[in-house]
């Protein structure tokens, strides 16, 4: 996604503020162009004249001129309008891409040989819509290095963690944790859906619990204090550390043996309900007639797949998933889980 903010101080936003562009708007993308234009050639006499702002400008200006000359079916331009200083409003113009497949299709055509993999390249005809791969790809499915008696899997489908039951699955949420934790004292993780979700589960939980060790992400964390998350899942430590679904600690990292014994996903991982995924939903619907599953179910469940995926590192691992949401249990998003986990129901 590319954007540009722009002044407007006549302008009044219409009803949320947010709007689909059918086409691009010609004027600003001229002057955009002429922008650039200019800022090169006096770049040609004057190599050191850009201070940090304009030179942050020109490189995301030609960014965003180059990106609009290749504009089609498969992105979206859409206008946001938010209220101001002083009266005035302040737009945002995005160009987005929906489906990579236009700009990915000739480069799999063009090239000789390619190999995709990864734990999550699931379902088939996802990746192949999104990514524009060759009709005569072939896929593999290659037995999981781990095995079904390295992971108990519960599934626990009394509990709604929908926006609107989110009140009512706070107790639940927080005896389920601690009960295992009880059963198992470990260090473990409890993934949330937002922010907002993770601060009323854990200020709960800490409410019912204080003997029990807890730490949270927080919003906005830099690299020291991301460090310094991980560093309290040591091999002798306990306690939980909660998370947001999505987010910095939900993959790409490794904490093997005890320093995680198991993991709690208390949501499916739908991306948010918003103007802008709702476009994409229709978009993909209209171009794949499957809307929600590529906007929501899929990416949804890959994230939850993929933060289930920090408690089994190596062949010697032993640990613990829950996913807590009775959707969990709907055979069409079972099927979507990996095929090595083994599912216990829980009560």
């Amino acid at each position: 996604m590319l954007s540009c903010r722009l002044k407007a101080p006549g302008a009044k936003p219409q009803d949320d503020g947010y709007r689909v562009l059918a086409e691009l708007p010609a004027k600003l993308f001229t002057a955009l162009q002429q922008a650039v234009a200019a800022i090169t050639d006096y770049l040609a006499e004057q190599p050191d004249g850009l201070d940090a702002a304009l030179q942050t400008f020109y490189f995301e200006a030609m960014q965003l001129c180059r990106i609009a000359d290749t504009f089609d079916s498969h992105s979206l331009c859409d206008l946001t309008l938010r209220p101001g200083r002083r009266g005035s409003h302040v737009s945002t113009l995005c160009l987005r891409n929906v489906v990579p497949a236009g700009f990915l299709g000739p480069r799999f055509e063009a090239s000789h040989t390619s190999v995709l993999f990864s734990a999550t390249l699931s379902p088939e005809l996802y990746y192949r819509d999104l990514l524009g791969l060759p009709e005569q790809t072939a896929w593999l499915e290659t037995p999981s290095p781990f095995s079904a008696e390295q992971v108990t899997l519960r599934i626990v489908d009394r509990v709604s963690t929908r926006y609107s039951h989110r009140a009512a699955s706070l107790d639940p949420i927080v005896e389920i944790v601690a009960g295992q934790y009880a059963a198992l004292p470990g260090n473990y993780l409890v993934f949330l859906s937002s922010f907002e979700y993770l601060e009323q589960v854990a200020e709960r939980f800490q409410a019912q619990h204080p003997e029990i060790p807890c730490w949270q992400q927080a919003r906005r964390m830099d690299e020291a204090a991301r460090q310094g998350f991980l560093e309290r899942f040591t091999e002798q430590g306990q306690g939980i550390g909660f998370a947001v679904l999505g987010g910095a600690f939900g993959e790409g990292i490794d904490l093997p043996g005890n320093r995680l014994i198991g993991a709690f996903i208390a949501t499916l991982g739908l991306p948010q309900l918003n103007p802008v995924n709702e476009q994409f939903r229709q978009r993909l619907a209209t171009q794949f007639g499957a809307g929600y599953e590529y906007a929501y179910l899929y990416p949804g469940v890959q994230k939850v797949i993929q933060a289930a995926g920090r408690v089994i590192r190596t062949e010697r691992d032993r640990g613990v998933i829950t996913l807590i949401d009775d959707r969990f249990a709907q055979p069409r998003i079972r099927r979507l889980l990996p095929s090595w986990w083994t599912h216990h129901k829980s009560p």
